[in-house]
């Protein structure tokens, strides 16, 4: 018996440079949630903006978005994520944009009360991406905040992390955390280092009970299109792999 459909998850980012190209897209936050859903093929969907920097903080950066969506397979992901009337209209009114290709491996909890991804398969060795959702609780914002800058920072500063930014659907209160990472060995060794800021955040997670909804999710990199800060981000990994 031959194996289905296996799903296909989009992640699309999009940098706009002038005023007037950022005012553009702040609008479309709101117009694109009438035209998105129209999009032949897609299934589960959400438009994030990003914080400053690389994304970890709680001061909105007006020139990064992203289209998170699902799709049954990865020929329609590429095809609509290209052509797609608004993949294809915040792509001509942006500076940059990148889109990675994933396929879920393992997924916990919920978004929006839906469970959006579906595991296929078993990770296999290879490139895989972290996703973490949550929603803060109001009263807990503030903790959990001071607890984000010191992950990005040994985030930024581990050697083996290929793409990393931080999103959200709701400033301060609806987080999205996305990481690419060369092998899963490398993923766990950042993610378990018991005296690290990413094991005290989940601790105080935990013994605070400060998210009212989380997700966590992996997928195998199945590929991408387009270019952030001029390359592919995955361009390194064949670099690595080559070495």
């Amino acid at each position: 018996m031959g194996v289905g459909p296996i799903q296909t998850v989009s992640l699309s980012f999009y940098r706009f440079g002038p005023l007037r190209q950022r005012l553009w897209v702040l609008a479309q936050m709101g117009a694109a949630r009438l035209t998105l859903p129209r999009t032949p093929g897609i299934g589960f969907w959400k438009l994030c903006g990003s914080g400053t920097g690389e994304g970890f903080t709680p001061i909105p950066n007006t020139a990064v978005y992203a289209i998170l969506a699902t799709w049954d397979d990865l020929g329609t992901a590429q095809a609509q994520t290209a052509s797609g009337a608004t993949f294809r209209r915040w792509a001509r009114h942006a500076e940059e944009s990148w889109t990675v290709f994933l396929t879920p491996t393992s997924v916990r909890g919920h978004w929006s009360g839906a469970t959006p991804f579906a595991a296929g398969e078993d990770e296999t060795p290879g490139p895989l991406a972290a996703l973490t959702r949550a929603t803060v609780k109001p009263a807990v914002a503030t903790r959990f905040w001071r607890r984000v800058p010191r992950i990005e920072d040994v985030i930024g500063a581990d050697p083996n992390v290929v793409f990393k930014i931080g999103i959200g659907e709701v400033p301060l209160l609806q987080q999205v955390t996305f990481s690419i990472w060369p092998d899963t060995a490398s993923m766990a060794d950042f993610a378990r280092r018991p005296d690290g800021p990413h094991a005290r955040a989940i601790r105080a997670v935990r013994d605070g009970n400060w998210f009212r909804e989380e997700l966590y999710a992996r997928f195998r990199v199945l590929g991408d299109a387009g270019s952030w800060n001029g390359v592919s981000p995955l361009a390194r990994l064949t670099k690595d792999t080559t070495a």
